[in-house]
This record gives structure tokens, C-alpha cells and sequence, in this order.
């Protein structure tokens, strides 16, 4: 039986980054049209809750412990949009360029990227692709001031809520979201769901499901 070791070369890991931002509409029928690109993505944070703990007693002792459903949820930041991102924040389109607020908030779908490295390789050792699944925004402040002797950009922010998908067929729980890593992968897998999401000259960008993910990258090699 091996000893364990702790910090040893090339398994040190760290994640970084936040990039490669592609936005997802859902249209009427809850399908995803073709991704845009995302300029100007500054962060997504995940902040899970639920999962919490209910306990149940019997015959004066804890009997046993119920657990209620975990939601993924968060926030976003961004220096700019897309402009398909308008209908998703609550603004309808009635002339280019003129947008009417308190509409209908559409859902959408996120896929980012960040940078998996390690003390041997840095940031070129790995990547991850995050994938969000039916997220709505609520309606986020926006504090603009005065161009001054300090100046900075207007950065956007909005908290996000997913309803998780139905992944039952697969004998999954439900889930909004799913990250898949190149390092474990494999890189030739990891660059076909790149082409899928990012698009190719032939084919158009597209947000594929959980179930797609999962086949798309299952019996690969690293």
C-alpha cells in the first residue's frame, strides 16, 4: 500500500480566469437559438443553496435526516452585453437602438471558460468549460458617475436562478449545470464540444444538453 504524498510536482492545481463567454436565448419553445459571443465578461460565480439539512426524531433520538434540493444560482459581471442579452434583462427591442425596460425577462443558457494550471505547466496545463442551463437574471442597480481624476468603466452586474434540467433518463438528479475538463478528457474531445459550442466556418454555434455533454465525452483517454 503506497504512502500518501502531498504537493508533489505537477499536481499542484489552481483555477483562474474567466473567458470565451458564449450567451445562449432560449426562444418561445424553450429551445436555444444559435450562442453570441460575450465581450467584456468579467466573472461568473456560482453560489449553490438549498441542500440543507432537515432532521427527523423518533424514540427520543435523530431517526434519520432529509436533505432538501440543492439550486444553482449566482451572479454575473461584465464590462458590456451582447445585444440579444437585452430581451434576457427585461428590455424589448422597438426600434434599433431603443429599448422599453420591465418586460418579460427571457431565459438563456451560459457557457465560460477559465484556466486550470499547475506549478509545472501554469496556466497551460488545463481548461474548463462551464455550461449554465436555464438562468434568469433580476433586475440589478447601475451607479453611473461623472467622468473624474480616477476614472473607471461602468461594470454590469446581475444575480442569476437556474431551474434545473430533468436528467431522470440518465438516472441523474436534476441539474442547471455541468463543467467538463480538458486534462481529464482528453484534448481531442474537449476541442469537438469546443467546435459544438463555438461554432465552425460550416456549422453554427450550439448550446447542447447535459446528455449530449455526457456522451460526447465518455470511454476518452486523457
Amino acid at each position: 500500500m503506497a504512502k500518501l504524498k502531498w504537493d508533489q510536482a505537477g499536481e499542484r492545481l489552481y483555477e483562474t480566469g474567466t473567458a470565451k463567454g458564449v450567451l445562449f436565448v432560449q426562444d418561445n419553445t424553450g429551445a436555444y437559438e444559435p450562442g453570441v459571443a460575450w465581450n467584456g465578461l468579467v466573472s461568473v460565480k456560482k453560489s449553490p443553496d438549498g441542500a440543507e439539512e432537515t432532521p427527523l426524531y423518533a424514540d427520543n433520538m435523530k431517526y434519520l435526516s432529509l436533505m432538501s434540493a440543492e439550486n444553482l444560482k449566482g451572479s454575473i459581471d461584465a464590462f458590456t452585453y451582447p445585444d440579444e442579452f437585452e430581451a434576457c434583462d427585461g428590455s424589448a427591442a422597438i426600434h434599433p437602438g431603443v429599448y422599453v425596460g420591465q418586460q418579460t425577462r427571457v431565459p438563456f443558457g451560459l457557457v465560460y471558460s477559465t484556466i486550470v494550471g499547475n506549478d509545472t505547466q501554469g496556466n497551460s496545463f488545463g481548461e474548463k468549460m462551464h455550461f449554465i442551463y436555464n438562468a434568469k437574471v433580476s433586475p440589478s442597480e447601475r451607479a453611473y458617475e461623472t467622468v473624474n481624476e480616477d476614472p473607471t468603466a461602468l461594470t454590469f452586474s446581475w444575480e442569476y436562478s437556474t431551474t434545473p434540467v430533468d436528467l431522470s433518463a440518465i438516472g441523474l438528479e436534476p441539474s442547471a449545470g455541468i463543467t467538463v475538463s480538458k486534462s481529464e478528457v482528453g484534448e481531442a474531445k474537449f476541442k469537438e464540444l469546443q467546435d459544438l459550442v463555438y461554432g465552425t466556418e460550416a456549422e453554427e454555434s450550439k448550446m447542447p444538453t447535459i446528455e449530449e455533454i455526457i456522451a460526447l465525452t465518455e470511454q476518452t483517454t486523457p
